[in-house]
This record gives structure tokens, C-alpha cells and sequence, in this order.
């Protein structure tokens, strides 16, 4: 008869479990996890109106090691996405996205991203754009205006990037025009718009800042791109981060919102005065790894020969 060697053992196996929350909800560990993989990203910002920014892209937080006990509740918070602002005036932009929180013993929790300022009264005063997990762009400034120079939104460190701007400084006998910036992303600031409109009447918006990748769930996605930055007339929109910001707009194409549980920032308006793109809602995904806990006893080498030679083990 085959023979074990070494006392018979209980061996426990937990399989590996991904838990994705699109909304909020109650993360209940397995009996044997002990710590998580995590990825936490908060809802993306509104994007302004008027040659106006783009919204920041929601803080992005990723990591393994988070300590929890197992068979435990633990609450989690997704963030939404903040809308965009039909608003003009310098004072006005994108609403900000909601943070999300993963509520562990060390809680996890990412900030909303900043909003996106409008181009202003004139698409030439711009105020600043607000501060968030990536900060919102700017709309267009003009040096004679007495909100120059509009500041773009900070980010928060370990979360995300600034927004773009556009300041500009008028040039005898040259329009002085411009686009929005693109809000910040999670992997790179959101790029500046032009400087002045060639050819006349015209002005590119500033891309959306570039998102971060995670492979939390077994794909490869991008998370947290900032929204494009808005165009002056039909010039060429900025591009939403990484496929998840919204693109800006222009006066054939609307502003685009941010991508829904992937919290990307929304896209800025031109002058037309459409609605900014509004941000996506944020994500939060749990990683629990595969466990086994014990070693089982072993069969001596005679018995796996001739059980692998008759083919009844294969492995």
C-alpha cells in the first residue's frame, strides 16, 4: 500500500477574491485574509465653461499590505463625480468630485479632484481652478485682466498632478485669445493651452493630464486621466487623459465627461457656453490573496513513480 509519511495535517485553502464597489457599500473580508491589495480612486471634477478648463482627475491610491482581519466588516465610500458649470464668470468652475474611502484600520482615502475654471465674462479672465486629488486647469487669462495670472488647481501629493493654464499677454495688433488647460492626472500634469490662436480666431485646448494603470482586477485599465482643456472657435479640443478624461470641446463636438468608476476629470467648453463635461465617479477594488495555511503529509518517492508512470498523477 502507498505509504505517508509525516502525521496527517489540516490544510486550509481560501481562493483569491476581487471585490469591485461601483457605488458605496460593506467590504466583508474571508475568514483568512489577514491584509488586502487595494486601488482607490475618487470622483473626478467638473469641467469649466467659456475657453475653460478641464477637470481634474480623482486622487488615485494603490497599494498591497493593508491590514485587516479576517470575516470582517469594513466600510467603503465611493466618490462621485462632480458636474460641470454652465457658469461664465471668473469666478466660476467645475464642481469638485467626492473623495472615497476605504475604511480599513488604516483607512484609505483618496480626494476628489478640483474643478475646472471658466474662461470668465469675456473668455479672457479666468480665475483659478480649484485644488483636488489632480487639480482643475484654467480657463483663458489676459494680462490686462484683474484676475491675471489665473492659477491651475494643485494636486495632492501621492494622488495626483496639477491642471494646465493658459496666461496670456496681448501682442499689438494680434488677437489675444485662447483655450482652456487640461486638468492634472494621475501620472502627469494637464498641458497649458496655446498661446495665442493661429489662425485667427482659433486656439487649441491643453491635453488632460495622463492617467495611472492598475492590473488590480487581471486588466490592464487606466484610472484617473484629467478632462481636456476647452478650444476658442474650431480649434483642435485637448484631449482627455488616457482615454478617461472627457475631451474638451469645440464648436462642432460638445464637452466630454469623464469616464463612469474610473474617475477621470471632465472636459472644458469653448465659447459656445455649453455645459462642462463632468467627472467621473471614482472606484474602489479589493484584492484578497489566494491562503493555504498548513502542509499536508507527503507519499514517499516509490508511491509518486509509479502512481506519474500509470498516469494517474499528472502533476
Amino acid at each position: 500500500m502507498p505509504r505517508l509519511i509525516g502525521a496527517v495535517q489540516n490544510v486550509q485553502v481560501q481562493a483569491e477574491q476581487i471585490t469591485t464597489f461601483n457605488a458605496s457599500g460593506t467590504l466583508t473580508t474571508q475568514p483568512l485574509t489577514t491584509e488586502v491589495e487595494y486601488l482607490v480612486v475618487a470622483g473626478g471634477e467638473g469641467g469649466g465653461t467659456g475657453c475653460a478648463g478641464g477637470g481634474g482627475a480623482g486622487g488615485f491610491l494603490s497599494a498591497t499590505g493593508n491590514s485587516v482581519s479576517g470575516g470582517s466588516p469594513y466600510p467603503v465610500t465611493v466618490g462621485g463625480g462632480g458636474a460641470g458649470t454652465t457658469s461664465t464668470g471668473p469666478t466660476d468652475k467645475g464642481a469638485d468630485g467626492s473623495p472615497s474611502i476605504l475604511a480599513t484600520p488604516t483607512p484609505i482615502a483618496s480626494t476628489g479632484g478640483g474643478g475646472g475654471s471658466s474662461g470668465g465674462t469675456f473668455q479672457r479672465d479666468a480665475g483659478n481652478a480649484s485644488p483636488g486629488g489632480s487639480g482643475g486647469g484654467t480657463g483663458h487669462c489676459r494680462s490686462d485682466q484683474p484676475n491675471y495670472p489665473a492659477s491651475a488647481g494643485t494636486g495632492v501629493p501621492g494622488q495626483g498632478n496639477p491642471g494646465g493654464t493658459n496666461n496670456t499677454t496681448p501682442i499689438p495688433g494680434q488677437a489675444s485669445i485662447g483655450g482652456g488647460g487640461g486638468g492634472g492626472g494621475a501620472a502627469s500634469p494637464g498641458g497649458n493651452s496655446e498661446r495665442n490662436g493661429f489662425p485667427p480666431g482659433i486656439a487649441f485646448g491643453g491635453s488632460g493630464g495622463t492617467g495611472s494603470p492598475s492590473t488590480i482586477t487581471g486588466s490592464d485599465l487606466s484610472y484617473a486621466g484629467g478632462g481636456g482643456g476647452g478650444s476658442r472657435g474650431a480649434g483642435a479640443v485637448g484631449p482627455g487623459g488616457s482615454g478617461v478624461g472627457g475631451d474638451g470641446g469645440n464648436t462642432s463636438n460638445p464637452a466630454g465627461n469623464g469616464t463612469t468608476n474610473r474617475g477621470g476629470g471632465g472636459g472644458g467648453e469653448n465659447e459656445s457656453n455649453r455645459v462642462g463635461g463632468s467627472g467621473g465617479s471614482g472606484v474602489v477594488i479589493v484584492k484578497e490573496a489566494e491562503i493555504i495555511n498548513g502542509t499536508s503529509s507527503v507519499w514517499d518517492l516509490r508511491t509518486v513513480f509509479r502512481n506519474v508512470k500509470a498516469g494517474n498523477w499528472t502533476s
